[in-house]
């Protein structure tokens, strides 16, 4: 063990003098920057190398698939091997030996690596609006649906809960209105189509659970060795937002779970960001100024950030400002924006009077690098240019068989191979839907019931109205009546006179 990490040398008339980064000053951040082809993944992986052998875990994306090889020793007759022998010898590499380092792999597609995943709670409304690219007044929306499953506790573990959340809010708008402001059906409708879009991608593999323990990325071997995670990127990389949003979730994920630890005599954790313009391009400022803090604020937590790129000036000033180790390989000077580069990779280093960084910078070889540090005192040291060391294991890709062999045998095993799918907003809303079809259904019966008995008495009374009715005489039953009472009246009068003269007739006789 010691206190810093071999680089590279120095070769001047006096000698040679080897230059190294020293590890307490590792979470101080740093940029490896140049154009292709110039040996960047090969200094990024002595880095690792190096920080592996002193015990320190590291991450890094690979997006070519060449990284895989720090999984297996180096081998001399390995046609890329060739010239670091040869490179080795030169910088009078200290005990130089091929060796392999304790690789964990990982996926967001879970086909080349353990399954990667969060949840959509964990993800947030901001970076989620950057992943999807929503306008401002859609990412208010995406906000007032993440705030409401807070109040309402529905828990957003995928895409499928986030969906019928957004449909929640838009059942519910007019309502949402009064109190989280103005909520359209049009907004939800293009945030929709934009989680269609991330799943035709295969970004729904990314949510769900298990969600990733980071603890599991900062560990070690059985031999002290700090654990290489790697992230293969190959597929990932066609989905640039994908890729750049997982990154910046990881980085933001790292910064909120652990603890403060100051100035730690070695990281506890190194997180390499390569092809790092990505997280910038056309990043919106809230993100921007989001990373600015991560970066500034990790360091306390014991994680250090090398950001990789082709172009120093694709890191925004305010994040290379907190850059305190860099390592610049060779760029070219064809464009206009090209001589802004070297300009401005120049005017970033210590003054050395011997070079003219400036020229030196379009003239470096393979695998030389412009390199300043920062020192015991945190001031970076002066510029040089240094032959880079070459890496101890294998600089080239994994045969399948290989990669197998490496993911059944590391520690993390079987633990976020299978998905679960727990009760979370999709299930709980369901369940509201269904309880308020069904008392819905029950209203609507109960409604029914009481409409028939209504009408039932209605008949009811109507049947009795009619009964009563009957015992009236009709126009033509009174015409007869009356002719009947006529005639019997008549007939009556002629009968009571025929006795009446009858009576008086024999009392006349009597006389």
């Amino acid at each position: 063990m010691s206190d810093t990490i071999f680089i590279g040398a120095v070769s001047d008339s006096e000698g040679q003098t080897h230059v190294g980064l020293r590890l307490d000053k590792s979470n101080r951040h740093g940029l490896i920057a140049g154009a292709t082809g110039t040996g960047k993944t090969i200094t990024l992986q002595g880095l690792v190398e190096g920080f592996s052998a002193e015990g320190v875990p590291t991450f890094v994306a690979d997006v070519k698939g060449d990284l895989a090889g720090l999984a297996m020793a180096g081998s001399p007759t390995h046609k890329l091997h060739e010239p670091f022998t040869k490179r080795a010898t030169k910088i009078a590499h200290p005990d130089y030996a091929y060796q392999d380092f304790p690789v964990q792999f990982w996926d967001l597609f879970g086909e080349k690596g353990h399954p990667v995943r969060t949840t959509v709670s964990e993800m947030g409304p901001l970076l989620l609006a950057r992943l999807l690219d929503l306008t401002d007044t859609q990412e208010g929306v995406l906000t007032i649906a993440f705030h409401l499953a807070d109040n309402e506790g529905l828990a957003l573990l995928d895409l499928d809960d986030l969906q019928a959340m957004l449909g929640h809010v838009g059942e519910r708008r007019k309502e949402l209105t009064l109190d989280y402001g103005n909520v359209s059906t049009a907004s939800i409708g293009a945030i929709q189509r934009k989680l269609l879009q991330l799943r035709s991608q295969g970004g729904d593999l990314f949510f769900g659970e298990p969600a990733l323990n980071l603890h599991d990325f900062i560990a070690r071997d059985s031999e002290g060795r700090g654990l290489v995670n790697i992230l293969d990127a190959q597929k990932l990389m066609q989905s640039h937002r994908l890729y750049a949003t997982f990154l910046l979730w990881l980085l933001s994920e790292l910064f909120e779970t652990l603890p403060e630890v100051g100035n730690p005599d070695k990281p506890k954790l190194v997180f390499f960001f390569d092809e790092a313009h990505l997280l910038f391009e056309d990043a919106p400022k809230a993100l921007l100024e989001k990373v600015e803090q991560v970066v500034r604020l990790i360091r306390s937590k014991g994680v250090g950030v090398f950001f990789v790129t082709q172009n120093p000036i694709d890191i925004p000033d305010d994040v290379a400002g907190q850059l305190g180790n860099r390592v610049q390989h060779a760029l070219r000077s064809f464009t206009a924006r090209d001589e802004r580069a070297v300009r401005a990779a120049a005017e970033t280093f210590r003054t050395n009077p011997d070079l003219d960084v400036a020229e030196v910078i379009t003239e470096l070889k393979v695998g030389e690098a412009l390199v300043s540090v920062l020192d015991e005192d945190g001031a970076p040291t002066v510029v040089e240019r240094v032959l880079v060391k070459p890496p101890r294991s294998r600089a080239g890709v994994l045969s399948d068989a290989e990669r197998a062999a490496v993911i059944a045998s590391d520690p993390v095993g079987s633990r976020y191979d299978q998905l679960v799918d727990r009760e979370s907003a999709e299930e709980l809303l369901g369940a509201r839907a269904e309880q308020a079809a069904k008392r819905a259904a029950r209203e609507a019966e109960e409604e029914e019931a009481e409409k028939r008995r209504r009408d039932e008495e209605k008949r009811s009374r109507s049947r009795s109205s009619g009964r009563r009715r009957s015992t009236r005489m009709t126009p033509t039953e009174r015409v007869v009546n009356s002719a009947t009472r006529t005639i019997t009246g008549k007939i009556g009068r002629e009968i009571g006179n025929m006795i009446m003269r009858g009576i008086l007739g024999g009392m006349r006789g009597r006389r």
